[in-house]
């Protein structure tokens, strides 16, 4: 199974890491880095299908390919903004990792405002007048 593999990964990561920080903060860091890479590397192929099946649904469903997109990267922004704030966090950064917290969420504001506009014409096409 897969995740009997990706947390072996992550045990031995952590056990390396606390061992190597007593001598040496920076590469005990660069060890979390490192792991981070590696699993986002072991999951990326079932990252990829399950952003196939979504696309495959939303063309089914009659779904505009535009929100589909939009949705997706959105998801793809918020799990790189936690990847990265964590990170930062983990090496006792947390004024910046805050930041990157807040830059994730005003950047999913930007890119959603193709939905929330589609959003409020529809609601507006309902009302009297509208």
């Amino acid at each position: 199974m897969d995740i009997i593999i990706i947390v072996s990964i992550g045990i031995v990561a952590s056990l390396l890491a606390l061992i190597v920080k007593e001598q040496n903060s920076s590469i005990a860091f660069f060890v979390v880095v490192v792991t981070g890479i590696i699993i986002f590397l072991f999951i990326l192929q079932k990252i990829t299908g399950i952003l196939l099946l979504i696309e495959q649904l939303g063309e089914r469903a009659n779904v505009e390919g535009l929100y589909i997109k939009t949705i997706l990267k959105i998801i793809g922004i918020a799990y790189i903004t936690e990847f990265g704030a964590h990170l930062t966090r983990d090496a006792g950064l947390s004024a910046i990792a805050a930041k990157i917290e807040l830059a994730g969420k005003i950047i999913i504001i930007t890119v959603a405002i193709p939905i929330l506009t589609a959003v409020i014409e529809t609601i507006m096409s309902f009302m009297p007048g509208g």
